[in-house]
């Protein structure tokens, strides 16, 4: 039995299924992590979600802001643009089924047996692991309860930007969502920068991005994330970043857990790459 965390997907379901096949892949033994954003801007995010979601147990997916948009545009809360492709998911006979899956996952997901923590974006330097699991139980709680609707309508914005134990209400569950889902760069203090979508070196001074912050409250955390494409495959300061820009006609990156550099280990990680037929204008978001 093998366990591997996959970058980014976003529709593009034929590169995935030729990693799984360079993985030799059992979908009845094997267990796969995603970082999310699942689908959007490649061309088959429906066969993307319906494969994922046959895995049932075998896959363990975190919601990116792509995934978290599509259930806003479901739901009547936004348009639908002309770049987005997930039209596909919207028009299919099993969409009420796939999207309420899709918003019963969760935004972080941590293995203590394997030593690593899985995210889509980013963490605050002020959340350790109590504060990071918790965090995501609340936005969990309102995505899955009766209210979702709700909080599908009031995620957008870039306030509040620094992260307090006394946010409450709206404001709270959208700080909270934007760590998850969109961060990269962010100060000592924890002021986001959520408009700095470049690769490291670009942002304006005190930024930086979230894992280089010293004295982080994470930094004792093997965390695993995806959402940073221009970033791409980095590994340091006790994470890994597996957004190699697939979508962007670069490549999907799978890394094996259950093997390597796991915590307490030295080994050299089990990197696994495959080239991507999508040929886009590199993007930032």
């Amino acid at each position: 039995m093998a366990t591997y965390a996959v970058g980014d997907i976003q529709g593009c379901y034929d590169a995935l299924q030729q990693l799984l096949d360079t993985l030799d892949f059992d979908n009845t033994r094997d267990h796969l992590w995603l970082t999310g954003d699942l689908v959007n801007r490649g061309p088959n995010s429906l066969e993307v979600l319906r494969f994922i979601k046959d895995l049932g147990d075998h896959a363990i997916i975190v919601l990116g802001n792509h995934d978290l948009h599509l259930l806003a545009v479901a739901n009547g809360h936004l348009k639908y643009k002309k770049n987005e492709t997930f039209h596909d998911v919207l028009n299919a006979p099993d969409r009420d089924e796939l999207l309420d899956w899709l918003r019963h996952r969760p935004l972080a997901h941590h293995d203590g047996s394997l030593g690593y923590t899985l995210i889509h974006a980013g963490l605050p330097p002020q959340w350790d692991l109590n504060t990071t699991m918790s965090c995501a139980r609340e936005v969990e709680s309102e995505l899955r309860g009766p209210h979702y609707r709700d909080y599908l309508e009031s995620m957008y914005g870039n306030e509040p930007d620094c992260w307090s134990d006394s946010l409450s209400g709206q404001d709270r569950l959208r700080f909270i969502t934007n760590c998850f889902t969109r961060l990269r760069f962010c100060d000592a203090d924890g002021n986001l920068a959520l408009e700095e979508k470049a690769a490291p070196g670009s942002q304006p001074a005190p930024f930086v991005p979230w894992f280089e912050v010293v004295d982080r409250a994470s930094r004792n955390m093997r965390i695993i994330f995806g959402h940073w494409s221009t970033l791409g495959l980095h590994m340091g300061n006790g994470v890994v970043c597996l957004d190699t820009g697939c979508l962007w006609g670069n490549q999907l990156t799978a890394m094996r857990l259950d093997v390597g550099d796991v915590v307490g280990r030295d080994e050299k990680p089990d990197i696994t790459s495959i080239n991507c037929p999508e040929l886009r204008k590199p993007g930032l978001d």
